[in-house]
């Protein structure tokens, strides 16, 4: 090869792996096509690139020409050991003329061998940044008498210094990128934290919007309405509001707004006067009142007649109202937090409900989902209230069982978390085993056409669900073992086998190591 054409040769190396280098951040992926490119263009082979390991100081073959992984794990050595430790050790280039006869030359890997080390030569460069040497490029060449290895020293000392930019700088890409992932997912950990509400007890993704509704809202003034059927916990999300606010060391006061009769309602809000109806023998404070500096909550807002919603809209818009039977306003300071389960649109339209109140009161809705929608939620709230009526009726119910909980997944929940509430209380009640069954539960969850309506259980139906349960204890017990399970029930292997099928039980799953 001329010298001109040695030159090109040399610069389209360069090029290439410059283009190579500068375009991955993959460091094991750009050094083997570097390898490969020297390979390619030029007489040198074997090609290797070894990195000082920050953690442990040793050397280690990052990537090696044509070598297999197994000798690349055994390309490891100490700083000053064999000659590619030296190189790194000194920082200066080594040039072993004829491998075969230098003691220090290693061949730790083992790609070499005997005869092909008798006209092999050897060069090892250092790869530096700034002063500091962090590793080493070595290569092969075919042994020539009186070789100038010169030329060599010079190309692949160029080549060592791309190698040494593109080390550094996936070493930064990857601490950034590393640092972005743990803050990430301490972000992650820190929003979850903030966006939980100790007294919600949940993991859907449904709730997890509420809770960062709730949180976006808690310290603002803001009028809330909380929409959601019955049961879905608004009375929860209201109380969080407020103790997740400024106001949390102030009152929470709650109004149901069903529960009392109009004449008293309008008392029981705004208070009244000594005479100001029959029977009002002395002046009393109203919710309003009671609630001062901190939170009025008014369930089942949509029961509001129309006389207490004029009163109401006048407290919204003026912060300001009068005792039944008063003659001069009191200005009051409070959150208000409504709730109903009613379509307040529809309420509007029909004329039932006042349209400037529906609007005052729902500046920042937020929308409660049914139990139903939040599925993942039913089993977490199943074991929070089992230990919740655990530890009220002094029992040591440890689970519950296959069975019961297919029953509490496959129901559709009209009632929502209150009915699952009261579900449990029932079951912790009647139960006296270690563990709540299907047949502890209401009948309203026996069968699967419950799922769809709330007929009554048949008898039929009540007896195969009782008969799976004990089944599947049997087998849970016995390993999946039919014949032990047979014995355990006390009746015979014949017997089991057929409510086995019948039932659509997979024993094989309860064997031993499924």
């Amino acid at each position: 090869m001329t010298n001109n054409n040695s030159e090109l040769a040399d610069l389209t190396t360069l090029y290439e792996i410059t283009k190579t280098l500068a375009s991955s951040d993959n460091l094991h992926e750009c050094l083997k096509q570097c390898l490969d490119i020297i390979s390619e263009y030029s007489d040198l082979n074997n090609g290797a690139v070894t990195i000082v390991n920050p953690v442990t100081g040793q050397l280690e073959t990052e990537i090696a020409h044509g070598m297999t992984a197994e000798a690349r794990k055994r390309g490891t050595y100490k700083v000053g050991e064999g000659i590619t430790g030296r190189v790194v050790a000194s920082g200066a280039p080594i040039v072993v003329p004829q491998i075969s006869q230098e003691p220090l030359f290693l061949n730790r890997t083992r790609t070499r061998g005997e005869r092909s080390r008798e006209s092999l030569s050897f060069i090892c460069v250092p790869v530096k940044h700034g002063a500091k040497t962090i590793g080493a490029l070595s290569v092969d060449r075919n042994y020539k008498e009186g070789i100038n290895f010169e030329k060599d020293l010079q190309f692949l000392t160029v080549i060592s210094g791309l190698i040494a930019q593109t080390v550094v700088r996936v070493q930064v890409v990857n601490e950034e990128r590393e640092r972005l992932e743990q803050e990430n997912t301490q972000l992650r950990r820190e929003l979850s934290d903030k966006y939980r509400v100790a007294s919600i007890i949940s993991n859907s993704s449904r709730m997890q919007e509420v809770f960062e509704m709730i949180h976006r809202v808690a310290d603002s003034n803001a009028t809330i309405l909380l929409r959601g059927e019955s049961g879905t916990g608004k009375t929860m999300v209201a109380k969080a509001i407020h103790h997740n606010s400024k106001r949390a060391k102030q009152p929470f006061v709650t109004v149901n707004c069903s529960a009392l009769p109009e004449t008293l309602l309008e008392s029981e809000l705004f208070g009244h006067e000594k005479g100001a109806f029959t029977g009002a023998q002395t002046s009393k404070k109203g919710r309003f009142e009671q609630a001062e500096g901190g939170t009025l909550f008014l369930d089942e807002i949509g029961e509001l007649s129309q006389s207490v919603q004029i009163k109401l809209l006048n407290v919204v818009q003026d912060r300001e109202f009068q005792r039944l039977g008063g003659t001069s306003p009191t200005k009051c300071n409070v959150r208000l937090i409504t709730a109903t389960n009613k379509d307040l649109e529809k309420a509007v339209e029909e004329g039932l409900f006042r349209e400037d109140l529906y609007y005052r009161l729902n500046v920042f809705p937020i929308y409660l989902p049914p139990l139903k929608e939040r599925r993942t939620d039913i089993l977490l709230l199943a074991d929070f209230f089992l230990q919740k009526y655990n530890e009220e009726n002094d029992k040591v119910i440890r689970r519950i069982s296959t069975p019961a909980i297919d029953l509490l997944m496959q129901y559709h929940w009209p009632g929502n978390v209150r009915e699952l509430q009261n579900c449990m209380e029932r079951a912790v009640l009647i139960c006296d085993e270690d563990s709540i069954k299907s047949y502890h539960l209401p009948p309203s969850l026996q069968t699967s056409e419950s799922v769809s309506e709330r007929n009554p259980v048949s008898f039929a139906a009540a007896v195969e669900n009782f008969e799976k349960e004990l089944i599947i204890d049997s087998l849970k017990k016995s390993k999946g073992n039919q014949t032990k399970a047979a014995q355990m029930l006390d009746s015979s292997l014949r017997i089991i086998n057929y409510k086995i099928n019948k039932l659509n039980i997979n024993a094989n799953q309860f064997k031993l190591g499924k």
